[in-house]
């Protein structure tokens, strides 16, 4: 049990600032909390508490006890100083109506200007919307919104970013429009794109909150469209050349025009996602992120066709994203590394010293600041650690860490012949899943020769678990009968059975010996410095799918057969949350994809660093213990389904398992009594790990591509429509 000084230097990471110990009200806390940004897995993890005792606590059903009070407590009343409520003086006001769809803050009643005080900042005036209905643009009408208590409305938002995190440009009979989240529209008198900066920063009230307390703010994003591009002199699409290097040339005349008015580009230039800035002056930031879809900035694999929306209906969508995720940082593979960083900053503010100073120092739990080396089993083919490798010499299992998901398959028995139908079944944000409680490594590796296993301990060991017999296996307490040959080895992405010493993430080894077998590794690099990194991550882009889903008419509490109807064709209730949905789980593919970059060009050279291994969230370690981890999860639901069913997957591709069944359904071979289904095997269900159906092919469709394509052919990877034309998508 930690003390009250632990609970509250947690506290303090999401504070810095100090509180006392009395509770205000059950609504109050909750307002403050989402004035903050914060979830309630962070303050939960803060205060060492369950997620559901803090809505507990905001719904008043029950109280924190000590020492959690008084550090709840401190929490609330530094939120508090910084949030402070604001009476409704205005219940009449005008405020542009929120879509259903959209969680995030509603943008602020406009006050007079004249009504206001002289010194106040004058926020942009909303330009009423054209009555006319056209379409090109998506504008919405003028529209009122009835006047809700202060906890529920924009008064528990940050006043700083009333007008949401971001705004779409866009120009529309000559005028330049910003299209916000909420159906708010503001005139833009800017007329370069200096300018445009300098209004987004000083006038346009965008941005976001930070989402741990010694993190930073999000930076306000701007998007502009074709129209756009065009009033402020920038192509609507990139030459070849250009399209190639990623960014507009240095002697580009906006470029040019950035520089003279002192903005700075980022190393990566003027491209699809420039960010503009100015040095920070102390702790104030001045940066905008530019998103330019006609660019390919929103890449039609995760983004569908959301490049190609009314601007209204872009708002909406990247908005809500940017509520349930975080704002857009690049691809969805860099927002899902961003987001990392965002829930776990580098530093945090340190106690003051005795001149009343507070310095920046390492924030626990963090990657931190600075990048560490992996272990040479851990490195990539052309890492630097191995640059005294022969050159083309090909490392063999013994030499480096292979740690990836399945692309395994096999020849149907003559049984599986028989039946009618092969039914697909993926599982839900597996990697997600994977991340989920997995402990991973925060700091260097030590290395140790003949160590004694611990599956708590995060690392890469080198042992042989060739002699694990899937034949014979534990499944819980008991010891099971298998066919093996009709199961992939889980220790490796081909499903072959291991012949010897190889290296493997903490996982895997756990696995073996959850299978009963002993391990007996002969060295290891272990982090001794370690935590649940991934957790809050998880948690937020869990919640943003399971939210998403619902939008779509897709929730937690459906039957099996209920769920299935409720999947067929969920996209069309709201294609733009469907973009959503395919948006989220490619930030998670993504962002555990981003944690091993590889090199891009640049004249890169085998043995030579490549830009990111300069960053602390360069880690490969902790890439392999999640893959591992979603590689096991899924051998363990196969292994228990085969135990209790006899039934064994024909093929297996990432989180997508095929099986023979005499019915077209799930529901025709996943073993369900009385609604319930088989405990540790596959569950039907919204939530991440719980599996949907892929889709369902014939038993004569398999056999005749695998004619026509090869035998080895990998059948879950066309399952989905039978076009063997597609590759896997991770749907």
């Amino acid at each position: 049990m930690s003390t009250d000084n632990e609970l509250f230097s947690a506290v303090d990471a999401l504070l810095e600032q100090v509180a006392q110990d009395d509770l205000p009200s059950p609504a109050e806390r909750k307002r403050l909390r989402e004035a903050a940004g914060l979830s309630q897995a962070q303050i939960a993890a803060a205060l060492e508490a369950r997620r559901e005792a803090v809505g507990n606590w905001e719904a008043g059903r029950t109280e924190p006890r000590p020492p959690k009070r008084a550090a709840y407590a401190r929490l609330l009343e530094g939120l508090a100083a910084r949030f402070p409520a604001e009476p409704d003086k205005t219940p009449t006001a005008q405020v542009p109506e929120v879509p259903e769809a959209f969680t995030g803050p509603a943008p602020s009643a406009v006050v007079d200007q004249q009504a206001a005080p002289a010194s106040a900042p004058v926020a942009p005036r909303p330009r009423a919307a054209d009555s006319s209905g056209r379409q090109s643009s998506g504008r919405p009408g003028v529209r009122k919104a009835a006047a809700k208590p202060p906890a529920s409305t924009s008064a528990s938002a940050d006043p700083r970013f009333e007008n949401g995190p971001l705004a779409v440009i866009h120009v529309e009979d000559g005028q330049t429009l910003a299209y916000c989240v909420g159906g708010l529209v503001l005139d833009v008198p800017a007329t370069s794109l200096p300018a445009l900066v300098a209004w987004t920063l000083a006038e346009a009230r965008l941005g976001q909150p930070k989402l741990a307390g010694p993190g930073k703010d999000a930076d306000p994003l701007i998007v502009l469209t074709e129209a756009a591009l065009e009033r402020y002199s920038l192509p609507t699409r990139l030459s070849d050349e250009e399209r190639l290097s990623g960014r507009l040339p240095e002697s580009h005349k906006v470029v040019r025009q950035l520089a003279r008015a002192e903005w700075k580009l980022t190393k990566r230039g003027f491209g699809p996602w420039a960010r503009i800035y100015r040095p920070a002056q102390g702790s104030e930031r001045q940066c905008v992120q530019l998103c330019i879809p006609s660019w390919n900035a929103l890449d039609a694999r995760h983004w569908l066709d959301a490049a190609h929306l009314p601007p209204a209906d872009l708002a909406r969508l990247l908005g809500t994203y940017a509520s349930r995720v975080m704002t857009p940082r690049g691809s969805t593979a860099v927002t899902g590394l961003e987001l990392m960083t965002a829930l776990h900053p580098p530093t945090r503010a340190s106690e003051p010293d005795a001149s009343g100073k507070r310095h920046s120092e390492h924030n626990p739990g963090s990657l931190g600041k600075d990048p560490v080396d992996c272990a040479p089993c851990e490195a990539p083919d052309g890492h630097p650690l191995l640059a005294g490798l022969p050159r083309f010499h090909q490392r063999r299992p013994g030499e480096v860490l292979v740690e990836e998901a399945y692309d395994w398959a096999r020849p149907l028995t003559d049984d599986e012949c028989t039946k009618r139908h092969l039914v697909g079944i993926d599982v839900n944000m597996a990697f997600a899943a994977g991340a989920n409680g997995t402990v991973v490594g925060l700091g260097a590796p030590t290395h140790v020769t003949n160590p004694v296993f611990d599956p708590k301990l995060p690392g890469s060991w080198l042992v042989d678990l060739s002699h694990v017999d899937l034949s014979r296996v534990k499944s819980g307490k008991e010891w099971v009968q298998l066919e093996a040959d009709l199961l992939p080895s889980p220790f490796t992405p081909k499903g072959e059975r291991p012949d010897g010493p190889a290296w493997y993430a903490t996982p895997t080894v756990a696995y073996a010996v959850e299978l009963g077998y002993t391990v007996a590794p002969s060295e290891a690099y272990v982090r001794y410095d370690n935590g649940r990194y991934l957790d809050g991550w998880y948690n937020r882009l869990r919640d943003a799918y399971v939210a998403t889903m619902a939008d779509l008419g897709v929730t937690a509490d459906l039957s099996p057969d209920e769920f299935l109807a409720a999947m067929d064709g969920y996209r069309d209730n709201d294609p733009h949350m469907a973009i959503v949905v395919s948006a989220v789980k490619a930030t998670v593919k993504g962002g555990i994809g981003k944690l091993r970059e590889r090199p891009r060009g640049e004249g890169w050279k085998p043995g030579q660093p490549w830009r990111a291994l300069s960053r602390p969230t360069w880690r490969p370690d902790i890439r392999a213990a999640v893959i591992s981890k979603t590689r096991t999860n899924m051998h363990r639901k196969m292994l228990k389904h085969a135990a209790f069913t006899g039934q064994y997957p024909i093929a297996v591709l990432s989180d997508c398992a095929v099986y023979a069944a005499d019915g077209p359904s799930p529901l025709d071979f996943l073993p369900y009594r009385e609604g319930k289904p088989l405990p540790g095997g596959f569950r039907l269900g919204v939530s991440p790990g719980m599996v949907k159906h892929e889709g369902t092919q014939s038993v004569l469709w398999g056999e005749g591509v695998r004619e026509e394509h090869g035998a080895d052919l990998n059948l879950a990877r066309y399952i989905k429509d039978g076009s063997i034309i597609h590759t896997d998508t991770g749907e």
